[in-house]
């Protein structure tokens, strides 16, 4: 069965000029991002049959988005082009102190429209996958994020969340991207979020609190990555560890986006009332495992030519 991803698809551009300010840097390398869409190549880079519902313009930053995903073999006949909006930017540079500087240029990503979801068939998609990053901004994108919820729901599609919430996107807009995570933390089967924003949708101070609030308000299977200790999972008002897998990383990006993808690739077959805890252990430990082998290459898609289900063994 077929896994859908629905977000953004974005090019991001890094700024290599260490330490300087974006208005300051000369030098940017290109890469193509989005949570959704890394979910997606993580997904097709193991194995699994997948395609990606995103809006991109008719330039060569998406040519050069729809090129990459087709070369992982990921499906793009939902991968539309606009003609009025340019491709989504993200510029992004690590300052000396830490901090970044960050500009978004938004464009295409936002205009995906209700109408053009509602074309998707669903008939032989297993699992709907929803990455929020900027699925909750204002635009046309938000009200298709509700509809393909409301319509996959109706179908009967296994529902995974990840809200990826971004300060530096929604800084004075966080009340909303709270109460637009709850509507679907409270629909989804399967959610994945950091300790971070665990804590913050839950306005808990600790993990575990956070996980209280969940079991309370929720019915989904969760997963709540906590750096070098794991990955807690939730479910059936349980709480476990699942040990992380000790590396020396070299570049973290992506490593949350190929957790997710790995766990929705072995979930592909399968339905939640059938698996136990035990299933479920593996299958985080599993997702674990993608995670670690992403960090060990500089850049989420490059780590992902080097995933396979092979290390699942």
């Amino acid at each position: 069965m077929k896994i859908l991803c629905i977000g953004e698809a974005l090019i991001d551009m890094i700024c290599t000029d260490k330490g300087k300010a974006l208005s300051d840097g000369e030098n940017f390398l290109k890469k193509p991002g989005g949570a959704p869409t890394n979910v997606a190549a993580a997904i097709a880079a193991l194995g699994g049959d997948v395609e990606l519902s995103a809006k991109v313009g008719i330039d060569p930053f998406g040519k050069h988005l729809i090129d990459v995903m087709q070369d992982f073999g990921v499906r793009t006949k939902h991968m539309l082009q606009d003609a009025h909006h340019f491709t989504t930017f993200a510029f992004v540079s690590l300052m000396e102190n830490g901090e970044r500087d960050f500009y978004f240029n938004r464009g295409a990503d936002g205009q995906l429209t209700k109408e053009e979801v509602d074309a998707i068939d669903l008939t032989d998609v297993s699992i709907v996958h929803f990455g929020s990053a900027t699925g909750f901004l204002d635009g046309p994108l938000k009200e298709a994020y509700v509809h393909l919820l409301q319509k996959a729901k109706a179908e009967n599609c296994f529902i995974s969340f990840d809200p990826n919430y971004r300060h530096l996107l929604f800084q004075n807009k966080k009340a909303s991207f709270i109460a637009q995570s709850w509507n679907f933390l409270q629909q989804c089967d399967f959610f994945k979020v950091s300790d971070e924003e665990a804590m913050m949708l839950t306005d808990t101070l600790t993990v575990q609190e956070a996980a209280a609030v969940f079991h309370q308000k929720t019915k989904a299977v969760f997963a709540i990555t906590i750096g070098k200790e794991g990955t807690m999972l939730g479910i059936s008002n349980e709480t476990h560890i699942v040990p992380s897998i000790a590396i020396t990383p070299v570049d973290t990006t992506g490593a949350g986006d190929a957790f997710t993808g790995a766990v929705l690739y072995q979930l592909r077959d399968k339905t939640k009332s059938s698996l136990s805890m035990a299933d479920w252990k593996a299958i985080i430990a599993n997702g674990n495992k993608a995670g670690a082998r992403t960090c060990e290459y500089l850049g989420a898609m490059e780590a992902f030519k080097h995933l396979s289900s092979d290390i699942f063994n």
